[in-house]
């Protein structure tokens, strides 16, 4: 039996098979596609389990999101499904999505600090400095660089989370109950960068995964608004952590305002995501 022969009888299979069981075969290869590249990739930089990533952690990242577009290439192609099912769909009014998730991505983050400023619950690196001087202080040349990278990783985690997983999950869940498991496996998945930081953040990060999955939906399916929101966290919280603006003042404890200036891993942080879940809720 040839290898075509053998391709085409797995996607008679697959009708039958569990969701959970395409996510895991998913993963699975996605893994092993990546090894390969990951590991003189970590030899390349002199890194090795269990030492901090670092600077390091780009690289790696890198190499295994570079891997998508063949690993969901395939996925779609045994699923038999397009990118636009998937909710990446090339029309204007997905650019105005994406446009609109960014706004509303970077204010809502600029509105989460600004209230804990005004609480004096956080304070500017350089207590003469104003607010405004303190944020503008982030617009540096790198600033492009952070928005491109920023983007990159949504609209990767977008595609691959909210889309194919949620897709999948759908075949045998409902909308809430696949958006709830595709949600723990994106907070989970974190766990391969930085085990310490991301244990305290996995309940932020499943309810982040809920919020962006509701953005597809309030997107009428497109991911447009969901990769314009993650896109726009990642590029505040990126650059407010690269310029060290941030202090805290130690007013209130830390699981409030966040564990190690983690803003997922605190109450108001939490609380942020579910007032950006309202916002959704008006569009």
């Amino acid at each position: 039996m040839g290898i075509a022969e053998q391709v085409n009888n797995l996607r008679l299979l697959l009708p039958s098979m569990p969701a959970i069981i395409k996510v895991m075969a998913f993963f699975a290869a996605w893994v092993c596609l990546w090894l390969p590249v990951a590991i003189p990739t970590a030899i390349a930089l002199k890194w090795h389990p269990p030492q901090p990533l670092g600077n390091k952690k780009l690289p790696l990242l890198a190499t295994l999101y570079l891997i998508v577009p063949l690993i969901l290439w395939g996925g779609t192609w045994v699923e038999n499904l397009s990118f636009s099912a998937l909710g990446l769909v090339a029309k204007p009014q997905s650019l105005v999505s994406l446009g609109l998730g960014f706004s509303l991505g970077v204010l809502s983050i600029a509105t989460l600090f600004a209230v804990q400023r005004a609480l004096g619950w956080i304070g500017w690196k350089h207590g003469e400095e104003t607010g405004i001087e303190a944020l503008l202080s982030i617009f540096q040349p790198s600033l492009l660089l952070t928005l491109l990278l920023g983007l990159w990783i949504s609209g990767t985690e977008e595609l691959i989370f909210r889309g194919f997983l949620q897709n999948l999950l759908q075949q045998d869940y409902s909308v809430l109950i696949a958006a709830a498991i595709a949600s723990l496996i994106f907070a989970g998945a974190h766990l391969l960068w930085e085990v310490q930081e991301t244990i305290t953040q996995l309940p932020g990060l499943w309810l982040m995964g809920m919020v962006l999955t509701f953005a597809r939906v309030c997107d009428g399916g497109n991911l447009g608004l969901a990769i314009g929101l993650h896109t726009g966290w990642i590029l505040i919280i990126a650059s407010l952590d690269t310029a060290k603006v941030i202090t805290y003042t130690g007013n209130v404890p830390e699981w409030i305002t966040g564990i190690k200036g983690q803003p997922l891993a605190g109450v108001s942080g939490i609380f942020f995501l579910v007032m950006t879940v309202g916002i959704l809720a008006s569009f």
